[in-house]
């Protein structure tokens, strides 16, 4: 008969070793099961049911997708500026910058960290095409946005409104949207106003009408934020689904202030 021979213990580092790698492994499960739990709750927040099901079924993969898809989402999610995104765009453009240095490269790049949410750098972009060509209209106005989402609004508010007096419907209304964001930041909400109602009464974008609608409820006017919010609800399922993943953001504070106004 064969006999089993006897196992021999592990020595005491090689003891170590084994639980720490067994503690890490663990903890690494954890890690990743806390981070595709946020990506589904994420997704079932933008009622992303596709990805809710890829999520749910493809745990790992499917997270890191979903991430670099849906949950980045270009930078800043509810505005919207012109430009390429792509990383070989900022290559292109840094080299044009390099061997030629002409505003309109400086803009453009401007536009691309913009649109990635790097905001300094689109700052710095910004502010050198300014230096070459100080009277650019789009170049005033998307560094006036920028400004404004670096939470300096009183340096943002002339370069908008020069835009404004040259232009009004400059980007379609989307300058003037940041115009009237910028007074509500700097607390003028009767200017504010007026902006916002002459934008929702020639476009309908939901960021101006969810907005609009905020402005009424801060001023006790219920019955008129309440229309403003209904139209963003009843267009919404209508939309593109570019349109829609542009303006969710919107579209999830809409449903928020009806809860408040009902």
């Amino acid at each position: 008969m064969f006999k089993l021979s006897p196992v021999e213990p592990m020595d005491s580092s090689t003891e170590v070793v084994y639980r720490v790698e067994s503690w890490l492994s663990v903890v690494g499960l954890i890690l990743l099961g806390l981070f595709n739990l946020w990506m589904i709750i994420d997704a079932i927040r933008r009622r992303e049911w596709m990805w809710l099901g890829i999520l749910l079924f493809f745990p790992g993969i499917g997270t890191l997708w979903y991430f670099f898809n849906v949950f980045r989402d270009a930078g800043l999610r509810g505005f919207e500026l012109p430009g390429a995104l792509s990383r070989r765009r900022i290559k292109e453009l840094q080299a044009q910058i390099h061997h030629l240095d002409k505003a309109h490269h400086h803009f453009q790049l401007g536009d691309v960290y913009f649109q990635r949410g790097k905001l300094d750098q689109a700052e710095a972009c910004y502010r050198a095409a300014m230096e070459r060509d100080a009277q650019d209209i789009d170049t005033r106005a998307h560094y006036g946005q920028c400004l404004l989402r670096l939470k300096r609004p009183s340096e943002a508010r002339p370069l908008l409104e020069s835009v404004m007096h040259e232009k009004p419907d400059h980007d379609y209304g989307h300058t003037m949207m940041a115009l009237a964001e910028t007074l509500t930041a700097l607390g003028e909400m009767d200017n504010a106003l007026l902006y916002w109602q002459h934008i929702t009464q020639n476009h309908a974008y939901p960021r101006a009408k969810v907005q609009l609608a905020e402005l009424y409820l801060a001023k006790g006017k219920p019955d008129l934020a309440s229309a403003e919010i209904k139209d963003v609800l009843a267009d919404d399922p209508h939309a593109p689904a570019f349109q829609r993943r542009r303006d969710r953001v919107w579209v999830r504070r809409a449903r928020s202030l009806a809860r408040e106004v009902s």
